[in-house]
């Protein structure tokens, strides 16, 4: 028996198996139609893939559990091993319970500012918070701590394009595509993110280039964030002042954001995101978290300019999580003016697009 052979008969294979099994209890996350008719009778039809139906309520359940089987098969984390990650919140949650699921310490580096919700699931499932005082500096703190406990930063912003088989292997990509297949317009004209890795972006980007689909990519960026301004420039080097939309938009240029996979990049001012997130709240009948709303705002921007141009076609985005986790903040009217100001007259506007 080779030394490849016994590491899957032994701590190893166990941890991928529990891994796999997870993900066979899981059913894919369900496809909602956006009920617009100032869209839809020219044509234009808008969906949202919900992925706060995961078990760790976030469209990052998907990247931790590719992160760990990417760690685990390439040997850096074994029995024992302590994870630490650099996160915003749902990265880490949807880590601290793939960490507990192969019980295995986890610490999350996050900022103070992180929601209060995230730290109480990460607590939840075993997980402990190591806090900063500002984004930019989750990295090397990150880093740092990994090397102090002898254990594996995960390193998302690294490792998010790598990790995951964008050929398919049922990727967020390929669930897409077999969910639109019996709609009025199968194939999406836009598919609209946000990018906090960019890993997201850079499955769905491959994925339509390697099916030859006739599909753009849109990024849409929060006010703060670098990604925007790295596009039109390819300066690297940049940076910026960070998001204050959780979850999204980053104060570097990460590793995983792969600017020649995007097509579009739409700037979103977080008046606005806070705006279409109440608007969209409404139109649902729930609570969505900032992210999507500013996913939100990019679909608008291009249903209109669809409907301007007489094209018909869908239009396909992500509920990223819900906005149970965000209600002390960006759905309390308080903070939002707090730290916001003013966001009536962004409802307005967002209304005014809907209706046409």
């Amino acid at each position: 028996m080779n030394a490849s052979t016994s590491a899957c008969a032994g701590w190893l294979g166990g941890a991928i198996r529990r891994i796999e099994a997870d993900y066979q209890r899981s059913a894919d996350t369900h496809l909602i139609p956006l009920p617009l008719p100032g869209f839809a009778a020219h044509g234009i039809e808008l969906y949202l893939k919900d992925e706060s139906t995961h078990p760790t309520g976030s469209l990052k359940h998907r990247l931790a559990r590719s992160l760990f089987l990417y760690a685990l098969c390439n040997g850096w984390v074994r029995e024992g091993t302590t994870i630490v990650e650099a996160s915003s919140g749902s990265t880490a949650v949807s880590e601290a319970y793939f960490a507990r699921l192969l019980d295995l310490p986890f610490i999350a580096v996050m900022p103070r500012s992180t929601s209060p919700e995230k730290i109480a699931q990460i607590d939840f499932y075993g997980g402990r918070c190591h806090f900063v005082e500002h984004a930019a500096q989750v990295y090397d703190e990150a880093r740092a701590l990994a090397q102090r406990e002898g254990g594996h930063y995960m390193d998302q912003f690294t490792y998010a394009e790598r990790a995951t088989d964008w050929r398919g292997n049922n990727n967020i990509a390929e669930s897409m595509f077999q969910q639109m297949a019996h709609e009025r317009h199968p194939v999406p004209a836009w598919i609209v993110v946000g990018a906090g890795t960019g890993g997201t972006s850079a499955t769905i980007g491959r994925y339509v280039r390697y099916r030859c689909h006739d599909t753009q990519i849109c990024v849409a960026d929060p006010e703060g964030s670098v990604f925007a301004a790295y596009q039109r420039s390819g300066d690297a080097t940049l940076t910026a002042p960070g998001s204050r939309i959780e979850g999204i938009g980053r104060p570097r240029v990460e590793p995983s954001f792969i600017p020649s996979l995007v097509d579009r990049m739409i700037e979103v001012p977080n008046v606005d995101s806070v705006a279409a997130m109440r608007v969209l709240s409404r139109l649902l009948g729930r609570k969505v978290g900032p992210s999507t709303g500013t996913n939100f705002i990019g679909m608008l921007a291009l249903a209109g300019e669809m409907r301007a141009a007489g094209r018909p076609g869908s239009i396909l985005s992500l509920l990223c999580d819900a906005g149970e986790r965000y209600l002390p903040s960006y759905h309390d009217a308080g903070w939002v003016a707090q730290n916001f100001g003013d966001c009536s007259a962004a409802e307005q506007r967002v209304q005014a697009a809907l209706a046409g």
